[in-house]
């Protein structure tokens, strides 16, 4: 395990892996964030120990908590702050377009990058939400590439471990991204489109869990989810395609009033979710 570990933005992932370390490690936690109140409300809580971008040159390893948008331009910034040899690792949710754009600036200057996507999250955001429970028993997604140092690969495993994940995934920035359309984003799609039925408003009295399984990922930040989206828009509109293809299959056989043809597509959807694990 590094010994310092900074991370640029204080947010609920940010905040999260902030106290996770400080629970679990006895690493030291450099907090970087633009928003001075996120900073004060993590030291208040003890989850840095150093907070600035002057505290970079300490770092082992860097973790950009940060929107897809904003992790390249914070390294291209700062990039020459931070001793050669460097681990630079990221949390966002696409990858092709991060590692694209970050694993270059970090050859340039002497550094190593390694995409990361921790599966773990919240309908709320910011530091009030960091939770240092918030990874045990997730999955830990790393996207090495041909130019990834199998040291880098080692070091992050042992950090999710040290955060209370279950398992680490290693796969290539492409898979993810093809994976995540269907297990990530779709859902947030689904949810986005149920909540939109004129019945959503009188829902109160004639839901239980089927509403609330599907509706409760609905709640999301609109800014990042948008840049999420259009960063994995060819894999995202094929998984929006299928769904499409599958509703329609459904629907034309209630309007039919074919019984056959519709027991024959939901037991589909009951075989196909048997077959798989939860």
């Amino acid at each position: 395990m590094v010994n310092t570990v900074a991370i640029a933005g204080l947010g609920l992932i940010g905040g999260s892996l902030a106290l996770a370390l400080k629970a679990n490690t006895a690493c030291t936690v450099v907090g970087i964030d633009r928003d001075e109140a996120a900073v004060s409300a993590a030291r208040a809580a003890g989850a840095v120990d150093l907070a600035g971008r002057e505290a970079l040159p300490q770092a082992q390893l860097l973790i950009l908590a940060l929107p897809p948008a904003a992790a390249a331009p914070f390294l291209r910034e700062h990039a020459a702050s931070l001793p050669p040899g460097t681990l630079v690792t990221d949390v966002c949710g696409v990858k092709r377009a991060v590692v694209a754009a970050c694993e270059p600036v970090c050859r340039e200057h002497g550094l190593v990058f390694l995409g990361g996507h921790p599966m773990a999250g919240k309908e709320t955001s910011g530091f009030g939400s960091a939770d240092a429970q918030l990874f045990r028993g997730a999955s830990y997604i790393l996207t090495p590439t041909p130019d990834t140092p199998p040291a880098a690969v080692d070091t992050m495993r042992e950090l999710a471990a040290a955060l209370g994940c279950a398992r680490v995934t290693v796969a290539s920035p492409e898979e993810h991204d093809r994976m995540i359309a269907f297990t990530s984003q779709l859902p947030h799609v689904l949810a986005g489109a149920y909540v939109k039925s004129p019945c959503c408003p009188k829902h109160a009295g004639f839901s239980a869990g089927s509403y609330r399984d599907v509706s409760r990922v609905a709640s999301v930040d609109e800014k990042l989810w948008t840049q999420l989206f259009l960063m994995n828009g060819d894999d995202l509109c094929g998984e929006i395609d299928t769904l499409i293809e599958n509703l329609r299959a459904c629907r034309d056989a209630i309007a039919a009033k074919d019984a056959g043809r519709l027991e024959a597509v939901l037991r589909e959807g009951r075989l196909r979710k048997e077959s798989v694990s939860q």
